[in-house]
């Protein structure tokens, strides 16, 4: 028993969602300097989650849903995940709220972070999704599990996980990505040839 578990942003996605939100909002600088230095592992992934909702919770959820929407993502890799979707999941720290109409067209399971939202906002955080968590909960239930990221927070996840390939798809993975890797691929075609060989 295999799963396949993809993070989102520039792996399935064809742009970070979150400079795509601070664009339409005019907020683009503090929002880009935040994520690089997330995405490369300068500052902690979690303390970076909670700024970047902090900035972004006074924001109308319903925009917010509606830009990510529609982000373009790579289509042999959804195609991959329509005909294996028993075997893939996305794992995301994005909020449940923000990316609801985006993995609708994702035809997988998924897993994410959550929020309490009143009035069309973020009010506070609940729950930070750990991907390496979800790497052991599968593993515990018997399954090999292959997980596919490029930044700093899928690192521990990568680590654990029996399979571990960075997407160079979107952007350079993280040097502590490629540190970890067994593979590192650079197009979506090389991806699923890769994934189809281990299933």
């Amino acid at each position: 028993m295999i799963k396949i578990i993809f993070d989102l942003d520039g792996t399935v996605t064809k742009q970070e969602t979150l400079p795509i939100i601070s664009k339409h909002f005019d907020i683009e600088e503090e929002i880009e300097h935040l994520t690089a230095q997330t995405i490369q592992g300068n500052i902690p992934f979690v303390e970076s989650f909670i700024k970047r909702v902090h900035i972004l919770g006074k924001l109308p959820i319903n925009e917010i849903a509606n830009q990510l929407e529609k982000v373009p993502l790579y289509e042999n890799i959804v195609d991959f995940i329509s005909k294996n979707n028993r075997n893939c999941i996305i794992a995301t720290g994005n909020l449940d709220c923000w990316i609801e109409k985006l993995v609708k067209k994702i035809p997988c399971e998924y897993y994410c972070s959550n929020a309490m939202v009143d009035n069309n906002q973020v009010i506070k955080l609940t729950h930070i999704l750990q991907k390496e968590k979800l790497v052991k909960q599968f593993q515990q239930q018997g399954y090999k599990v292959v997980f596919i990221g490029d930044g700093n927070n899928d690192v521990e996840a990568m680590r654990l996980a029996e399979v571990s390939i960075a997407s160079g798809l979107t952007h350079t993975p993280a040097n502590s990505v490629l540190s970890i890797a067994d593979y590192l691929v650079f197009s979506e075609e090389s991806l699923c040839r890769q994934l189809n060989q281990l299933l």
